[in-house]
């Protein structure tokens, strides 16, 4: 059976005492500007050696929402297929394209709408991971994500939303999950006084 998941467990051994939120994300490395990300998880009221497990399916989904406002059904995605954005009988409808992605290592969506534009969603674990805003009809959204997570401790952001570039500039801890079954994804450091450290974040216990 070939795998479809990484088990993850997120487990706090940081000596933090203001509650620190802890935001795991990716970056779309297909696009060009990286600074755009969203929050995919947010880890909340985490306590010392408290535990939240959480999984990252291999596979992803796909959505798109039009210039009124209507969101298509998620679909699962996988890398080197095409979307696209059509108008039939019953109204905007997004579905496989007859052609690949260009990239074998990415997903394009297209907007093959005569008019109005469109947004690309793409989803992990039912989570909004990026997304690509007011894609003009024959223009697309190009998605590629490599297998690891960027992991830090933030303030004040909410999940499924666009982190500014300056949050993102703050995490630069990024986890490589290639060839990983299931892992511990352990937090240290922090504290407060002359004996605070910065919070660090590593892998333990690492089935392969």
């Amino acid at each position: 059976m070939s795998q479809s998941q990484i088990n993850l467990n997120f487990i706090n051994r940081s000596n933090d005492v203001n509650n620190s939120e802890v935001v795991i994300f990716q970056k779309n490395v297909a696009e060009s500007f990286d600074e755009i990300a969203i929050a995919w998880r947010v880890i909340q009221n985490c306590g010392r050696n408290d535990n939240h497990p959480f999984v990252y399916p291999l596979k992803f989904e796909v959505c798109a929402s039009d210039s009124f406002g209507n969101y298509t059904p998620q679909m699962t995605a996988y890398d080197g297929q095409a979307y696209e954005m059509v108008k039939d009988t019953s109204g905007d409808v997004l579905r496989l394209a007859s052609t690949p992605a260009v990239s074998q290592q990415e997903v394009e969506v297209r907007n093959n709408l005569s008019s109005g534009s469109i947004n690309a969603n793409i989803y992990r674990d039912g989570k909004l991971l990026a997304a690509k805003t007011n894609v003009s009809p024959g223009q697309k959204g190009v998605f590629q994500f490599h297998p690891s997570i960027f992991v830090g401790v933030v303030s004040q952001v909410v999940e499924g939303e666009v982190m500014n570039s300056a949050i993102i500039q703050q995490v630069n801890t990024e986890i490589n999950l290639f060839g990983i079954q299931s892992a511990d994804l352990v937090m240290t450091g922090g504290g407060s006084g002359p004996t605070a450290s910065p919070f660090e974040f590593h892998l333990e216990n690492i089935n392969k």
